[in-house]
């Protein structure tokens, strides 16, 4: 990792500029597999899987009994893990619900929203390198909270042309409807256009890599709705002298070892953790497994002196981390400053594997950049609002006239004229 020492504030989006990538040949991909999976349908997924994943498939959907069988393969502790965690989410996510309140905006005048589930919902689980199983919990729960009628999952087969079986368990044990072997851009058009087998859904989660999300924006553009630019993993450490190195080593690496496009910051005040972190980076970066991604991941990473606290939350909000830990004395002083960020995680002795798997948080979540304007997927996420208002005689003849007067004057007679005669029958029949 660069370690860069007081750099001036001007100097900030340069410094912690994301890893960039060519944008006009990841549209050109999408737009190229979409076109195609729009005028060929399962034929095109076939294609793109055998093209992108290098397995040769036939069919799209998993069938239930290769489902119900993931169980036996899977060892008790994992099953064990992944219902406690199960519990967690569903726990978090049920205390979302809102009763909605009839409002009495003025006398004879009365307004409410409802909340209805989002009918058809694709959900986009990333299995190439690493099979994301906790992803389908953290989608999977808030979607049949929610009520959705029709859940369908895409995930890539792995390279013995199966999904892996914890993904199969996830996936029964949340109570999806249907699950496709396909990934990558191809799934995200399926989804987004419909093909023999899979059906069209009208909005798309999932976090994926730079061209999951841009086949995403792409399904944005042809009017199905996603939950926000989710692209590549990423985590900022604030840290102070109370900080332990082994832990913001250990932190920094869980999200490294994400993909080799992703990108991990450490900002500090105190000069002196910067060595202590370094060193067990080097340690702890060798007993990885995927040290050879983590190590990618590192060389976009920095290490960022600052001169103070407030600097530290300053350059923080600026860059709008999807993951921050706030490892500092009295970390519950600095709630009010973090303005932008996806998931913030206080103390020591609260790791981001915490939000990945089990605490009960969703981690899918809004990166480069993004936690200015989006948040983390909730249950709110697979749900949207439907406003009723309804009106008295008596209402309507005490707003009647401030209606209108506005409509009037934006010289919108019918609507002013809707009004008029609805006042008018009221006064012939009093």
């Amino acid at each position: 990792m660069q370690v860069i020492k007081y750099p001036a504030k001007e100097s900030w989006n340069s410094v912690l500029t994301r890893p960039i990538f060519n944008v006009d040949e990841l549209e050109d991909a999408v737009n190229l597999v979409f076109g195609e999976i729009k005028r060929d349908g399962d034929k095109a997924l076939f294609k793109y899987t055998l093209q992108y994943d290098g397995v040769n498939i036939n069919k799209t959907e998993v069938n239930r009994a290769d489902i119900d069988a993931s169980e036996s393969m899977l060892d008790d502790e994992l099953k064990q893990a992944l219902v406690i965690a199960a519990k967690n989410i569903r726990t978090f996510h049920e205390a979302q619900f809102q009763d909605s309140e009839v409002i009495e905006t003025s006398e004879g005048v009365c307004c409410w929203r409802k909340s209805t589930a989002i009918e058809k919902v694709g959900l986009y689980v990333p299995g190439g390198s690493a099979p994301l199983f906790s992803t389908v919990l953290m989608l999977g729960i808030p979607a049949k909270l929610a009520g959705c009628g029709e859940v369908v999952l895409c995930t890539p087969p792995g390279k013995n042309g199966k999904i892996n079986p914890a993904i199969l368990y996830a996936c029964k044990l949340v109570g999806i409807d249907r699950v496709f072997q396909v990934g990558g851009i191809q799934a995200i058009g399926g989804m987004a256009y419909g093909t023999e087998s899979i059906p069209k859904v009208h909005k798309i989660f999932g976090p994926g890599n730079q061209y999951v999300t841009a086949a995403k924006q792409r399904a944005n553009r042809i009017g199905v709705a996603i939950d926000m630019p989710a692209g590549p993993s990423e985590v900022m450490i604030l840290a102070d002298e109370t900080a332990e190195p082994e832990f913001v080593a250990a932190d920094l690496l869980s999200q490294a070892e994400h993909g080799a496009d992703s990108q991990v910051v450490l900002v500090t005040w105190a000069e002196q953790l910067i060595e202590g972190v370094e060193q067990e980076l080097e340690k702890q970066l060798q007993a990885l497994s995927r040290k050879d991604v983590a190590a990618k991941a590192l060389e976009n990473s920095k290490i960022v002196l600052v001169k103070s606290k407030e600097e530290a939350l300053e350059l923080s909000n600026s860059y709008a981390p999807e993951h921050l830990i706030v490892s500092v004395k009295n970390e519950d002083l600095l709630i009010d400053e973090i303005k932008n960020a996806g998931s913030v995680f206080l103390g020591n002795y609260t790791p981001e594997s915490a939000g990945d798997y089990a605490s009960g948080t969703n981690h899918t979540l809004p990166t480069n950049g993004a936690a200015k304007a989006y948040s983390g997927v909730s249950l709110d996420s697979f749900m949207k609002s439907i406003s009723f208002q309804k009106i008295s005689e008596k209402g309507l003849l005490n707003l009647g006239p401030v209606i209108e007067v506005m409509a009037k004057a934006e010289q919108l007679d019918a609507h002013s004229n809707a009004v008029t005669v609805r006042l008018n029958k009221i006064k012939l029949n009093s």
